[in-house]
Formats: C-alpha cells, structure tokens, sequence
C-alpha cells in the first residue's frame, strides 16, 4: 500500500490523474493556486503534533482527572467530615435516644389532681433501703432472633423486706419471663437479651425502694406520684418497689400485668423508645404509654405539662385506650 502523501509508480495520487473506485475520496496536498478562488492551504504539519493535534493535550489532562476522581471516592472521609448517624437498635418503632434519666414522671412541679395516677389503696407510702444493690445470681442463654445484644443484671437494693415483694427468686422468675415472651422486645426481631450475674452488664434492672428512687440521680420526685425510670447514665433500670407492690388503677388488681408492663415499658426506654400517646381510643395502649398514670390521653397530657416535660408527648384529644404490658401484640 502506498502511502498517503508519498509517491507512487502508477501515479494515482499526482494532480489532475484520475481517482479509481477503489481509491478514498482525498483532496490534493498541494492544488493548482491558479485554479484555486482562496490561497492555498498551509502545510500539515509533520510529527506527532501533525497525527494528533488538540488531542496530544486533552488525553493526559483527562488522565489525571480520572486519578483524581478515584482517589477521592477510595480515600476515607475526613475526620471532620459528616458521618452517618448511629441507629440504636430497638423493638418495632425505633425512635431517638433519650435523655440521661427517662421514666413515666416528667420533670418539673405538678400540683395536678390526677386520680388515675394515684397509687391504689395507698395515700402515702415510702420506703427505704440501703442505696446499694445485690446481683442475684442466675444466668440464661440468649434470647431473640436477631439484632444487638443486650446483656442484663437482675438487682435488688439492700434492706429491703423480701416479704414485701415475694422474694429474690419471684422477681428474678417475673423479669427472665416477660422479657422471654414473645410478645416482648424479642418479638420484633431487632434486640437480643441474656442474663448475666458478673461482668460489665449493658442494662441492671433493679428493685429499688421508693425513697431511693426518688433521688435526683436517680429518678428523681418531681411530682407526687410514684415512678420507674431508666436511668442511661448509670445503667440502672429502676423498678419502684411501691409500684411493683401495689400496681396502677389501669390495672386494677391484676398485679403481674402491671409488673410485665413496668419492665418492658423501662428497658424501652434502654432501647430508645420515647413516650407515645393512645392512638385509638378503645384500643390497646402502646406500651410506651405513661400507663402508671393512666390509659387517657387527657390525664397524661397533663402530667406533661410542666417545666421540662415532654408537651408534644401526648395529645388532649380524649382518647382512652385499654391497658397494656406489651410491645409485640
């Protein structure tokens, strides 16, 4: 083949021959300037830079570009840079983590009048114990399907009766029970919990007399009805012994509802569950209802309404629902 621009014996390529069919269709290198209307064009340049033109420049800029993209998609984020937030795994409504001490009493006074919340059969009552806690031994394989593991201690504060709450093995029977059913936290798939007596526990569900559970650090006493709480900053899932004792008036006298309600209700809050209102009047009550206080919306609507409490918590719509211990139903 002959190449282009070059010469050649038959001649095909000099000015005024004629193009064979087999022949590209090509323009003279150097036209008659007397048959042409325009000057003549200037000469190709030679070389590499004659090949290729803009291209001989384009290529590596779009090279190093390219390096530059996969370096930035492979490098890790910056420290300062946004990160995506964690996810706490809970039951079957995730919800955002709460504040340090998070229980059925709201903070701030209240002078309310709230018969729903009164302790039954009781005007007053206080009890008082030691401020400290013994593990009780005992331990269970894991429990759930899936998700993060949560590993708990079951506790009962020194100087306390155990005629007053049935004794050590009852309590620790009445909390591996509901926090095994089905219809417990288990039931929807994203927490797993086993019960253990030494090491660093996650979660130390504890008996805990009134006085104590009182305390600023703990529970605090912000209004005049007794109260369970999960306290984060300790660790310590606080059941009120007044309560566990005498139950709610939602729940009339059916005392082991009330006490499967209380401790699913508190380890909801270690989940990351916040308080919800009765969505259905006649309805189940969702467990993270304020139902120590009652199953309407209006008694519990007002129980928030002070200095600190959680006012969009519930609405004062006059919903009622019916009283209930558990999350999964």
């Amino acid at each position: 083949m002959t190449r282009r621009g070059g010469s050649s014996d038959d001649g095909r390529y000099q000015r005024g021959q004629r193009r064979t069919g087999g022949e590209p269709l090509a323009a003279s290198w150097r036209p008659d300037p007397a048959q042409q209307d325009t000057p003549p064009p200037q000469r190709k340049k030679s070389g590499i830079l004659g090949t290729y033109g803009w291209r001989l420049y384009a290529v590596p800029v779009l090279v190093v570009l390219t390096v530059l993209a996969l370096m930035n998609v492979n490098d890790p984020a910056p420290n300062n840079a946004a990160q995506p937030k964690e996810t706490i795994p809970t039951g079957p409504a995730g919800e955002e983590p709460e504040p340090q001490i998070m229980g059925e009493a709201p903070s701030g006074k209240l002078t309310a009048n709230i018969p729903s919340a009164e302790l039954p059969g009781m005007k007053e009552y206080k009890d008082k114990g030691s401020g400290t806690w013994n593990v009780l031994r005992g331990t269970t394989p894991v429990f759930g399907k899936g998700g993060k593991l949560y590993k708990y201690t079951v506790e009962i504060e020194n100087g306390i009766d155990a005629s007053t709450y049935g004794g050590d093995d009852a309590f620790a029977k009445t909390v591996d029970g509901t926090l095994q059913d089905e219809r417990s936290w288990i039931g929807g798939g994203n927490v797993r919990l086993q019960r253990v007596d030494s090491g660093n526990a996650d979660i130390r569900i504890s008996l805990t007399t009134s006085d104590t559970a009182r305390r600023p650090d703990y529970c605090n006493f912000s209004i005049k009805y007794e109260a369970s709480c999960w306290n984060s900053g300790k660790k310590r899932l606080v059941i009120n012994l007044a309560r566990w004792r005498y139950g709610a008036v939602a729940f009339e006298s059916d005392f082991l509802l009330y006490r499967q309600y209380a401790i699913n209700h508190e380890i909801g809050h270690a989940f990351g569950q916040r308080h919800k209102p009765c969505a259905e009047n006649g309805a189940l009550a969702p467990v993270m209802m304020q139902q120590s206080f009652g199953t309407a919306n209006d008694y519990v609507w007002e129980l928030n309404q002070v200095d600190g409490g959680d006012k969009n918590a519930v609405p004062k719509d006059g919903k009622v629902c019916r009283p209930n211990p558990w999350p999964v139903t």
